[in-house]
């Protein structure tokens, strides 16, 4: 009987302990989901506002920040103005092409710096640790004097191909960043096992080593293309008489941005997140289970 009086006592006094724990804890879980939902709809305003104006019914050709009503006559007429498309356009080629260099450029060097161990390997995760943390005015005004300091001996025409040229070198860095990170944390008795099954190390990588390290190419593709897309600084230092879509952005900002530029966002912004979504699966996917 005394016992059960002893358990019955310490019931009685531990239950408000347990019941101030369990206050904290919704208190925790009421905060913190509610930080981050706070938190994503401040990241995402900026993108809410330019699909809502998208569809801004103005009189004009030229976006005004107010709400004139809906309409989607804009995305009708989204190539309405010439200088825009041929500005995008010039951005549509030079990014997708320098990312794809800078995607199998830099997942070599990822690879290498991830699986061998070699003289140089320290010193090449420096420069690449460089490339990435100087700043991008840095970076800018040197690969415009480079190219100034060549052009006597090189016959690269100035515009179109050193902006090219410019992408693919700051995009490796970001690339081979991404698939080390991929590679570091491989299984290597995967390899192995081909390797026991006779299979050459060509057969092992393209069978074994390359379907594992894909999602990291991948996601290094997608980073290296938003970088080159939406890259200004860069670009106007060695842009001359060429015009990206950053660069006509900035420039029509001081007359008025035309609402096509919203739209263009707008699809933009949705083609990234589909990048997103196939890159996520892809990884699922290589996960082993």
């Amino acid at each position: 009987m005394s016992t059960a009086v002893a358990t019955g006592g310490g019931a009685r006094t531990s239950a408000p302990k347990d019941l101030g724990t369990r206050k904290k804890r919704k208190w925790v879980r009421f905060v913190l989901p509610t930080y981050t939902v706070g938190m994503m709809f401040y990241l995402m305003a900026p993108i809410f506002v330019l699909i809502l104006f998208s569809f801004n019914d103005i009189s004009g050709e030229r976006n005004i920040p107010e709400w004139k009503g809906f309409t989607v006559r804009f995305w009708q007429d989204m190539f309405g103005q010439s200088d825009l498309n041929a500005s995008l356009k010039n951005s549509l080629i030079i990014a997708p092409t320098a990312a794809f260099v800078a995607a199998i450029l830099g997942a070599l060097i990822g690879l290498a710096l991830g699986r061998y161990q070699f003289k140089f390997r320290g010193g090449t995760e420096f420069i690449l640790f460089i490339a990435i943390a100087v700043p991008e005015i840095v970076l800018a005004s040197g690969l415009a004097n480079m190219f100034l300091s060549l052009a006597p001996f090189s016959s690269i025409p100035k515009g179109f191909w050193t902006i090219w040229v410019s992408h693919i070198g700051f995009c490796i860095a970001f690339v081979a960043v991404t698939v080390r990170a991929r590679v570091s944390g491989l299984d290597r008795s995967l390899e192995d096992a081909a390797q026991d099954l006779y299979a050459t190390p060509l057969n092992t990588f393209f069978r074994v080593t390359l379907p594992l390290i894909f999602p990291g190419i991948v996601a290094g593709f997608i980073l290296a293309l938003v970088l080159s897309l939406d890259d200004f600084v860069i670009t106007n230092f060695v842009a001359y008489q060429t015009k990206t879509y950053p660069i006509w952005v900035y420039g029509a900002t001081r007359i008025g941005i035309p609402p096509q530029v919203n739209v263009f966002g707008t699809i933009m912004f949705g083609f990234g997140v589909t990048l997103a979504i196939v890159n996520a699966v892809l990884q699922r996917k290589t996960e082993p289970k």
